[in-house]
């Protein structure tokens, strides 16, 4: 039985408020998540067409989550406003499932790395409060928003494997980010 995680805390950037998720968040999550470009590249268990009902029913599942101390829910909201426009999540992982965190952004914000502003505010806190040496991080591999935000932070490229998502088979791509590469690396950290 692993520690419950502690509750999720707020995280701020420069562009951003990462704030725990919220019931009253489902009107934006329902309005902004059921898009193509959002949907594409998540695993085929998300349900398509959206139901009317999904957002709803998610967040009860992902309140249940939160309540047991088994995962993390941020609304990515911007800066002045608490409208919820993205969600990253974070949960402890193992090298069998490898995989620790996931996020999605309303598709017009995206092209001005505030992605990469929330995953490098989830990935300090796992790394630096939390105490995690290593975060398993996963995309679909014709994703290539996603694989920038992993090359960016420092992770390596593990393996490559089938895998089912919403537009269909496709490969997935494994990554690990260890807290030493993340530290180490050059440049712009958001």
């Amino acid at each position: 039985m692993r520690t419950p995680l502690p509750p999720t805390p707020t995280l701020e950037t420069r562009r951003l408020v990462l704030r725990p998720l919220r019931e009253d968040d489902v009107p934006a999550i329902q309005r902004i998540f059921p898009q193509w470009e959002v949907v594409r590249h998540l695993n085929a268990q998300v349900p398509w067409p959206y139901p009317d009902d999904g957002a709803a029913t998610n967040m009860a599942d992902c309140l249940a989550q939160r309540a047991r101390g088994e995962k993390m829910f941020w609304a990515i909201t911007l800066r002045g406003s608490d409208e919820l426009r993205g969600r990253i999540d974070l949960w402890p992982g193992d090298e069998t499932t490898r995989d620790n965190r996931g996020f999605w952004l309303d598709p017009r914000l995206h092209g001005q790395g505030l992605m990469f502003e929330a995953a490098e505010a989830v990935t300090r806190y796992a790394f630096e409060v939390l105490d995690w040496p290593e975060l398993w991080l996963t995309n679909a591999q014709a994703n290539q928003g996603s694989r920038r935000i992993k090359e960016k932070q420092g992770a390596q490229l593990i393996d490559v494997t089938p895998n089912v998502y919403v537009s269909g088979p496709g490969l997935r791509e494994t990554w690990r980010l260890t807290r030493e590469a993340w530290r180490a690396r050059p440049g712009d950290r958001a």
